[in-house]
């Protein structure tokens, strides 16, 4: 065994040991494909151990080599500095599943940090990386991990389309941030974060999925009251402005409604008489708007200015909110059919006289 003063060896000589670890693999694949293909799993991680001890033999590593028990990360360390992650599939791609986003499991001390990972299909063969450089996207299981790919081109790993170096972003106190920051400045209109964008613990989304038509009256109320309040593109004639409720309701309120539409417009057209004006043949979400008038007001003046904001895509202070809903529900409630004939905005101030 060689013996060093410096607890921790070069990077070039670690480096080293895993070129001819993989060419070992590589070899032995070629010698008995049928033992190696039997490998799957974490019975992969023991095998790849063990070559690695044998190949450490008068180096630096000899003895140092360690298979981490449980659900840590990564499989294997060396000198309790560098580690290896053991990563395997038996389809003919070089992509999978990686480890969380948020590292909970990571080995104190470890850092740096290499994916060997086995392909074991017909042809069988290995291949090892830095771990950073293969790490494409970011996907959602159970909770966020990274998403391997071993024939990532240099400069598009997730961390180079963030913008931020990996050993900077694990380190952060809240890594997802950055990650959510990210996939929220590429959204299109018509999509929406899911799981991913829970990132504020004082909030919290049911893991049981319902039906519209399996909530009480009175949680469909309180949805109508929201909606109304948050989505005022609801108001429109576009053959899209219930696409945004749609999707918060699935990914905020784990609700599923098949017949968003109907949930507002069924039984067609409706007359109201608000001040003693008579309105005809209005949309019927002006019904459900009359009716709910004043829970609506007391959501949006209790709802955080920054949230409302978030969910209006417009500045939002304490003191405009009425304003700013009262102006986006006009300007969407034009276009409806026959809107030329209705003076709506005086229509909605009668409605909320009580908020002026």
């Amino acid at each position: 065994m060689i013996i060093s003063d410096n607890p921790v060896p070069p990077q070039q000589e670690f480096d080293q040991l895993l070129i001819d670890t993989l060419a070992a693999l590589n070899e032995l694949s070629r010698q008995d494909a049928g033992r190696i293909a039997r490998l799957g799993g974490s019975r992969l991680e023991p095998f790849v151990k063990e070559v690695m001890d044998d190949l450490a033999t008068n180096t630096h590593f000899e003895g140092s080599i360690e298979l981490v028990s449980g659900q840590r990360f990564p499989d294997i360390i060396a000198n309790r500095y560098y580690g290896v992650e053991v990563k395997s599939t038996t389809e003919n791609h070089w992509r999978t599943t990686g480890n969380s986003v948020l590292e909970s499991t990571r080995v104190a001390g470890v850092e740096r940090i290499h994916l060997m990972f086995g392909k074991l299909a017909d042809p069988i063969e290995f291949r090892c990386r830095p771990y950073q450089e293969c790490l494409s996207e970011v996907v959602v299981t159970h909770s966020p991990r990274y998403l391997i790919d071993m024939n990532l081109r240099e400069g598009s790993t997730i961390f180079d389309k963030i913008g931020m170096a990996y050993d900077e972003l694990r380190q952060r106190e809240s890594p997802l941030t950055c990650v959510v920051d990210y996939y929220k400045s590429r959204l299109k209109p018509g999509q929406e974060l899911w799981w991913i964008e829970k990132n504020d613990s004082s909030k919290s989304t049911s893991l049981i999925v319902r039906i519209w038509n399996t909530l009480s009256s009175d949680e469909r109320r309180d949805i109508k009251i929201r909606s109304m309040a948050l989505f005022p593109e609801a108001f429109s004639n576009n053959s899209d402005k219930f696409n945004r409720l749609a999707l918060w309701l699935v990914t905020d309120q784990s609700i599923v409604c098949p017949n968003i539409r109907d949930v507002f417009t069924a039984r067609g057209r409706v007359d109201l008489t608000v001040n003693e004006v008579n309105y005809y043949s209005l949309p019927r979400i002006f019904n459900h708007l009359y009716e709910n008038r004043m829970e609506i007001a007391k959501f949006i003046n209790d709802t955080d200015s920054d949230e409302l904001s978030a969910f209006w895509k417009l500045p939002v202070t304490e003191t405009d909110k009425f304003a700013l809903w009262h102006a986006q529900v006009t300007q969407h409630s034009l276009r409806l059919p026959g809107a030329q004939q209705l003076n709506i905005e005086v229509l909605l101030r009668d409605m909320f006289s009580f908020w002026l």
